[in-house]
């Protein structure tokens, strides 16, 4: 599975649990931390570790890979799972705007969703 795959498939998976603002970005052109970065929003604490269980989940089943890193799952504000080529960062809100990662990685090119993702 390419890494563009890996980023699609994790975008359905934080749609599958009613993910918030989903974007992906392709950013290995920018930089060598991962080729996509997958963003999202969940509505509470409750929400942001389903949808981080629902990426790993995913992940396992699809590739038979786990994360190689994950940060903040104790906040329950955001939480960073990293895939190696794909990194998804979950955000309540608040979190979301305070870093901004759509302004900080704005010259990333932006990955059509149409077909992935459900319609609201």
């Amino acid at each position: 599975m390419t890494p563009k795959e890996t980023a699609l498939l994790l975008a359905k998976a934080l749609d599958s649990k009613k993910g918030l603002n989903i974007k992906v970005l392709e950013t290995g052109h920018l930089t060598t931390l991962a080729d996509y970065f997958v963003l999202c929003s969940g509505s509470s604490t409750t929400q942001i570790k389903a949808l981080g269980d629902a990426c790993e989940k995913a992940m396992k089943e699809e590739l038979g890979e786990a994360p190689h890193h994950v940060e903040g799952h104790r906040g329950g504000t955001w939480i960073l799972l990293d895939f190696s080529a794909v990194v998804v960062h979950i955000f309540n809100e608040e979190a979301r705007e305070f870093y901004d990662l759509e302004r900080l990685w704005s010259d990333a090119t932006p990955v059509d969703l149409s077909d992935v993702l459900t319609a609201d």
